[in-house]
């Protein structure tokens, strides 16, 4: 989902949802959330990472991008 098509509101709230899921893992140091927020914006602002919408399950999820060796 292209970042554009959301409002900044709206963008803040699926990254914040995200963020404070259960399981999430941050590494060996705990970051407060307003930084945990900021680094994933970073990362879906240089297409690090995208927002991906499930239609079936009606879920979003912020997922890393792999580039394929070729």
């Amino acid at each position: 989902m292209p970042l554009h098509a959301l409002s900044p509101e709206a963008l803040r709230g699926v990254i914040e949802e995200y963020v404070t899921r259960a399981g999430t893992d941050y590494g060996m140091r705990e970051k407060a959330i307003e930084e945990k927020i900021a680094d994933v914006q970073r990362q879906l602002e240089c297409g690090e990472a995208v927002i991906v919408f499930d239609a079936e399950a009606q879920t979003t999820n912020i997922v890393r991008v792999v580039e394929a060796n070729t």
